[in-house]
């Protein structure tokens, strides 16, 4: 499971951190998968999440209909965004989380 993959990795510590993070906002549920630990609420997918070689990153599921304002977003796919980390930063975190719930509050 990439959750025990992300628990095994130098990175632990920030995965840890980010993940009580998203579990703050209320109505988010997690889901550990074979290749991804995701995070929904009852409407639809948020994000999902794991380590990389440099920090984390969140995938935002509906990332390509997002404002991006902060700049912060990669990839040019017709749906996911990645969100890098190297240091949780919670403010740029909670823009997009708080957006990827307001997207799937318009279903």
């Amino acid at each position: 499971m990439q959750y025990n993959k992300d628990l095994e990795s130098e990175h632990k510590n920030l995965f840890l951190q980010a993940r009580e993070f998203i579990l703050s906002f209320e109505g988010i549920i997690e889901t550990k998968k074979k290749r991804i630990t995701t995070y929904s609420n009852e409407k639809g997918g948020i994000c999902h999440m794991r380590t990389m070689p440099n920090g984390i990153d969140f995938g935002f599921l509906k990332g390509a209909k997002m404002e991006d304002n902060l700049g912060l977003l990669t990839g040019k796919g017709k749906a996911i965004r990645v969100l890098p980390q190297k240091e949780l930063n919670k403010k740029a975190v909670e823009y997009y989380i708080k957006q990827a719930i307001e997207i799937n509050s318009k279903k």
